[in-house]
């Protein structure tokens, strides 16, 4: 499991649903189903391109740091 030192050293741009997913306390494919569905309600950025699912680094960290997504305060 992927820590959020890690995620937070890390240079790469975007996490995988399988990244996020025990932070969320949820199973990855819950997060890629709701992406597809309705990402505006996982609270974080997503990226959906077709059934790909990219999720911003920086975007994800700061919704597990301060609760909400960047811009929504």
């Amino acid at each position: 499991m992927i820590d959020l030192f890690e995620i937070e050293a890390s240079t790469d741009e975007f996490l995988l649903a399988s990244d996020v997913a025990p932070f969320l306390g949820v199973n990855a494919q819950d997060i890629r189903s709701q992406a597809q569905a309705d990402p505006t309600k996982l609270g974080f950025p997503v990226i959906v391109t077709g059934s790909r699912i990219r999720i911003p680094r920086m975007g994800f960290l700061h919704f597990i740091k301060y609760g909400y997504a960047k811009g929504n305060v």
